[in-house]
């Protein structure tokens, strides 16, 4: 049975941008506002705008807004009956993007829009400079500087151990998945080096880019004054670049709203439909560290919903704030160790503009389908490897519509029980190194279990710190040796 032409979505037109720093300091919904014309603009019906119906914006976390797709809305001279702004997190451009598809298949939507964007480079330009962004024109009412909530570091658990931002723990996850696939730190780094190293080349051709220099494998790879290392095996630039100013807008109409108003059908980008899922926010409550059970199922659902293999797609954008969401990713999809998965150019060199670094993929990515691909898979991920979500993007529709779950699962772990101020020996699981702005090693952290089969974690001092350094010839991989442990107040002292 054919499916009805107004329950199926289509991508109709895109827009992204960077900052042009001769326009001065500008906050987001200006740059939001100007990639929204664009893509209206790209469309080949700016007068659509007038016609969207529901309006779905990033959360923005350079500059607070109460309504910022009410304020979008009423610039654009349109009038949503229904607007909503996303929680943090990075996975949620492709989330609402499924969520869209769904509201269209469903016949609640005819024509909506989804935005995002951040000017980081310029809040933390003004205020290093002691102006306050509301005194050159910012939106202050509804609106101004953003708020702080402590729950953003992480659980009380994951805060006692020092768990508490991502240069942290995606190193944790690193390690892990390195040591699982029998790698060395040197190995690992020279894996991801290699990957950015390409990623930095597709940044360098992408407008929209923050940065347009091409790094070769052996610069990403080499520690110096330049790139010097923040949490082994990372040094600065395999760790994504927050403060850019950029923005993006993605348009998403019904196949028969898009036919009726004449676009060109070679423009049209078909929206299948993804798949979510969430593993457990306290990354002291996952059962291992190696892999990531909501990036299987929601890669897996999405596939499986399609009724596709990853053979079948010509396209994969993953999500890369750090090294290990594509390696992962890549493993998902059974692609080879030298697969770039990735078309926009990476969090390290297109740019990471926080939560809405995805909907510059499916901007792209739009782009690449209507060049010629055919079939592509765009992957958001969000908090510390918690939220993962997929859509499916294609030059053609699907025979059967939409076919996406915008309903993200929550999955539950058996986790091994945490104990604190812990004393005895205890096998490690995983652990990384930050390291100091003079290049030496000043804190570790260290996740291990206990004879009896619990859990300690918790963070060192330098000496241990030097100890846990796998990048140092004469240190042998931390991993899997059993130490002494003393745990006071989520501070180790190990004893090797």
């Amino acid at each position: 049975m054919m499916v009805d032409a107004s329950r199926i979505p289509v991508i109709v037109g895109v827009g992204d941008l960077r900052w042009n720093p001769t326009d001065g300091h500008r906050e987001p919904l200006d740059l939001i506002h100007d990639a929204t014309v664009a893509a209206l603009n790209d469309s080949g019906h700016a007068e659509l705008g007038t016609q969207i119906d529901s309006v779905f914006a990033i959360k923005t976390v350079s500059w607070s807004y109460d309504d910022l797709p009410g304020l979008l809305a009423s610039r654009l001279g349109a009038t949503p009956t229904v607007t909503s702004t996303s929680p943090i997190g990075g996975h949620w451009p492709a989330a609402l993007l499924d969520r869209i598809g769904a509201s269209i298949a469903r016949g609640e939507s005819s024509a909506a829009l989804l935005v995002g964007g951040e000017s980081h480079a310029s809040s933390t330009a003004l205020r290093k400079s002691g102006v306050a962004p509301d005194s050159i024109g910012w939106t202050a009412a509804p609106g101004g500087p953003p708020g702080f909530d402590p729950a953003d570091l992480g659980s009380p658990e994951m805060q006692r151990a020092g768990f508490i931002v991502p240069t942290r723990v995606y190193p944790l996850f690193e390690n892990c998945f390195s040591a699982a696939e029998g790698n060395g730190a040197r190995e690992s780094l020279d894996w991801s080096a290699r990957m950015y190293a390409a990623f930095s080349e597709l940044a360098s051709k992408n407008p929209a880019s923050w940065t347009s220099e091409i790094r070769s494998a052996e610069e990403i790879g080499t520690i110096g004054p330049g790139n010097r290392m923040v949490s082994e095996p990372y040094p600065l630039m395999l760790n994504a670049m927050p403060f850019v100013n950029q923005a993006a807008a993605v348009v998403v109409c019904s196949l028969s709203m898009a036919l009726e108003l004449g676009m060109d059908e070679s423009k049209l980008v078909y929206l299948w439909g993804g798949a979510g899922a969430s593993d457990p926010l306290d990354i002291l409550s996952r059962n291992s560290f190696d892999s990531s059970a909501a990036m299987h199922d929601a890669v897996h659902r999405t596939l499986d919903g399609a009724g596709v293999g990853a053979v079948a797609l010509d396209i994969v954008d993953a999500y890369s704030c750090f090294p290990i969401v594509p390696k992962l990713l890549i493993r998902e999809l059974g692609l080879p160790d030298t697969a770039i998965p990735s078309v926009t150019g990476g969090h390290s060199f297109f740019g990471g503009p926080l939560n809405s670094y995805t909907l510059h993929s499916v901007a792209e990515v739009t782009r690449r389908i209507r060049d010629g691909a055919n079939l592509a898979l765009v992957h958001g991920n969000g908090g510390f490897l918690t939220y993962q979500h997929c859509v499916l993007m294609s030059a053609a529709a699907h025979t059967d519509g939409y076919v996406g779950d915008p309903d993200a699962r929550a999955l539950t772990a058996e986790a091994p029980e945490l104990i604190t101020d812990y004393e005895g020996t205890a096998e490690i699981v995983t652990a990384s190194v930050e390291y100091g702005r003079t290049g030496e090693p000043e804190i570790g952290f260290v996740i291990a279990t206990t004879p009896d089969g619990r859990r300690v974690a918790g963070h060192t001092g330098p000496e241990n710190a030097a100890e846990l350094t796998q990048l140092r010839g004469d240190n042998p991989p931390a991993i899997g040796r059993t130490v002494h442990i003393s745990d006071e107040n989520g501070r180790l002292t190990l004893t090797f």
